[in-house]
């Protein structure tokens, strides 16, 4: 059973979250916090020892959701190429995935810390890292029980797997304009077809 400090500091990381990454680390005010959670500044900084502390909270709350899902999404199928085709279907409708949490956490963390927030920056390296892993080791796996043909090295594969999704989800995100992620991801599913079936 958790304590009651716990269970605030909870409350606290998961209500700022979407705050935070909807309005960047330094577009956050502190009016912003004590209105989204209802606390006093005193309230919030005696469960975190600065807003750094927090926002990094808030962007790991959001990083575990993100990931979380992507386990299972690939979790869902035995077959490599099948679980390659749950990823680029789940990221069809990321928006939708992401909307509570007010847009993509690895993009809009990784463009505003990337001068301000040093923290942030390695935070979200680290998840763009873990992403790129999880995919590499569908692609390995896939590889071994010989259901795909790599061109590249899985790692390599899986990284610009990546960068395109995450691209068009950029793209999709700054011109309001979701065709760049469906397109995108109509044209990978033609790819990893074309390039990986054996």
């Amino acid at each position: 059973m958790s304590t009651k400090a716990e269970r605030t500091t909870a409350f606290i990381i998961e209500t700022v979250a979407s705050v935070f990454n909807k309005h960047g680390y330094i577009g956050t005010s502190m009016s912003d916090l004590t209105e989204a959670t209802g606390l006093t500044k005193g309230a919030i900084y005696g469960n975190f020892e600065n807003k750094e502390a927090l926002a990094l909270s808030a962007y790991q709350y959001n990083s575990n959701l993100l990931l979380s899902k992507i386990d299972d999404v690939l979790g869902e199928k035995s077959n490599a190429l099948d679980k390659l085709g749950n990823l680029t279907d789940f990221y069809r409708n990321y928006d939708t995935f992401t909307l509570s949490m007010g847009g993509c956490p690895i993009l809009n963390t990784g463009v505003d810390a990337q001068y301000n927030n040093r923290l942030l920056v390695a935070a979200n390296k680290e998840v763009i890292k873990e992403m790129e892993g999880k995919i590499a080791l569908v692609l390995e796996d896939g590889v071994k029980k010989n259901e795909l043909h790599l061109p590249v090295t899985p790692t390599q594969f899986a990284k610009q797997l990546f960068t395109m999704i995450q691209g068009a989800i950029a793209m999709a995100t700054m011109t309001s304009d979701k065709k760049y992620l469906t397109n995108t991801i109509a044209y990978l599913e033609v790819l990893i077809k074309k390039e990986l079936k054996k």
